[in-house]
């Protein structure tokens, strides 16, 4: 279990990260995922199916943060905007602020399907594995997510 959190671990706080879109909340999901595996560790019986297990509940865990921000917006009147740490903007530069922030503001299925795509390097199978869909939708969401950046990243140009 040591070996699979320090091999996977930033990777998976980093693809929580540009889910939810702060360090704090990506490292309570990523460890609540990690707890759940290693609770049920005994008794797993395919060890291979571990890491998209983990990969699922980190997407799981990241749909549940930002349902419970939405209905809380929906309280406040306002919605939450991401705070950008010193560290979070030294990391990413203004081109990736932009991107980062375009892609926050696609669609829930349409973000992740593009985080795991193209910043885990998933195949379309292994995509539609981890939400739970087919992989049909998962081509049809990535196209439609794509055209959208296209046209608002153009725009901020």
């Amino acid at each position: 279990m040591t070996e699979l959190f320090v091999v996977h671990g930033l990777a998976l706080v980093r693809l929580a990260f540009l889910l939810v879109g702060d360090q704090e909340t990506a490292e309570d999901v990523v460890q609540d995922a990690f707890a759940a595996v290693y609770r049920r560790w005994g008794r797993l019986t395919d060890r291979e199916q571990v890491l998209p297990y983990l990969r699922a509940a980190v997407v799981n865990g990241c749909r549940m943060v930002l349902r419970r921000r939405a209905i809380i917006g929906r309280f406040r009147g306002r919605p939450e905007v991401p705070f950008w740490s010193a560290e979070a903007a030294a990391l990413l530069g203004e081109t990736r602020r932009q991107v980062f922030l375009a892609v926050r503001a696609l669609p829930r299925r349409q973000r992740e399907v593009l985080v795991l795509r193209f910043y885990l390097d998933l195949s379309e199978a292994e995509i539609a594995q981890v939400m739970g869909v087919s992989r049909g939708t998962v081509k049809s969401t990535a196209s439609r997510a794509l055209k959208v950046l296209a046209v608002t990243l153009q725009e901020e140009r």
